[in-house]
């Protein structure tokens, strides 16, 4: 029997993270054993450690660039990684600018096809920004066309934060999903809340011999993920995922604690390059290493049991890697003088 998969979709701080937390909340729930792959644009597994305080699944995680655009080897290195472990499902997780197209036709490769089955495409939409990408990205068409592509392939089109958005705005997202997707299911939610069961259904626990506890839920590996201009690659150019999001991390040693407001000041000082940013920050006016999140020029602290370096992942289009390094230390040094 064929492992189902379900790939969750959208663009960068949609949610897709926050619904995965979710599915596998409710997977243990129900008694299911799932298997997750991650797939994260930088090289620091920011996400991942978010999954390991809330589940001990197996998992696959995919660093420093889109799954799909890389080798196909790495991820039926995945799929075949966690078979062994006779997960009842899969998750993927992709980066938010992945074509779930690529995905799809990476799991009718001869290496997987007998070992998964894809189920379905959920793609999480931004409601208080889906409307403004046409906007932000036009003179990105190849970003544009993913971003549609998102929409056209999904089973399920989940429109998130719609707490933050008025009835007409609403209309117009449900018009615009329809114009490029007029068979899925579009639901609204907030927080990613679902009912879970339209994607949990059909998934059926696997026969399986027994595992030692100590084999059957690990941490499996970290495989970079290379990146989109593959030499190898056999997906036609038009299909591709947008090549121009770039990724940088930036340390923060541990003789530096900077303030919240300082951090927040140089995000949105920075707001008009950035698509998205997040890390694990040790503050000087918290107790805790807290995981800071910005996406869609909002920013949310939560705390965390992180015990490594601080760093930050800074994610946008066309990045000026030097000038963003320069600023950020400068920036750290400006708000260590302010408190000395």
């Amino acid at each position: 029997m064929r492992i189902p998969v379900i790939v969750l979709s959208g663009f960068l701080g949609s949610g897709k993270t926050t619904l995965l937390l979710r599915l596998l909340d409710e997977a243990k729930t129900r008694g299911l054993q799932p298997g997750v792959i991650m797939n994260e644009l930088g090289s620091r597994d920011v996400d991942g450690h978010i999954l390991n305080g809330h589940s001990d699944s197996a998992i696959e995680k995919l660093l420093d660039g889109c799954v799909c655009c890389s080798r196909r080897s790495e991820l039926a290195g995945s799929i075949q990684s966690l078979s062994k472990q006779k997960p009842d499902v899969i998750f993927i997780e992709l980066t938010g600018v992945a074509n779930p197209e690529e995905i799809a036709d990476a799991l009718t490769e001869p290496q997987v096809l007998g070992l998964v089955q894809l189920k379905q495409i959920v793609t999480l939409l931004d409601a208080e920004h889906v409307l403004t990408y046409n906007s932000i990205f036009e003179s990105d068409l190849s970003l544009l066309r993913t971003l549609r592509r998102q929409m056209e392939t999904a089973d399920l089109i989940i429109v998130n934060k719609t707490d933050l958005v008025t009835a007409p705005k609403l209309s117009k997202i449900d018009k615009v999903i329809r114009k490029q997707n007029d068979t899925a299911l579009v639901i609204p939610a907030a927080y990613s809340q679902v009912d879970l069961n339209l994607l949990l259904a059909t998934v059926k626990k696997q026969e399986r011999q027994a595992i030692p506890v100590a084999r059957s839920f690990k941490m499996l590996k970290a495989v970079p993920a290379g990146h989109h201009q593959d030499k190898e690659r056999t997906i036609p150019e038009k299909t591709l995922s947008f090549s121009r999001v770039q990724t940088m991390t930036l340390p923060i040693v541990s003789a530096t604690q900077p303030s919240r407001r300082h951090i927040e000041k140089f995000l949105l000082k920075f707001k008009e390059q950035l698509l998205r940013a997040k890390g694990y920050i040790r503050l000087k006016e918290e107790k805790s290493v807290m995981l800071m999140q910005y996406a869609g020029k909002r920013i949310t602290w939560t705390e965390s049991d992180f015990s490594g370096e601080s760093y930050i992942v800074f994610i946008g289009i066309n990045l000026n890697e030097q000038q963003l390094e320069a600023e950020w230390k400068r920036w750290l040094q400006l708000d260590r003088i302010r408190t000395l």
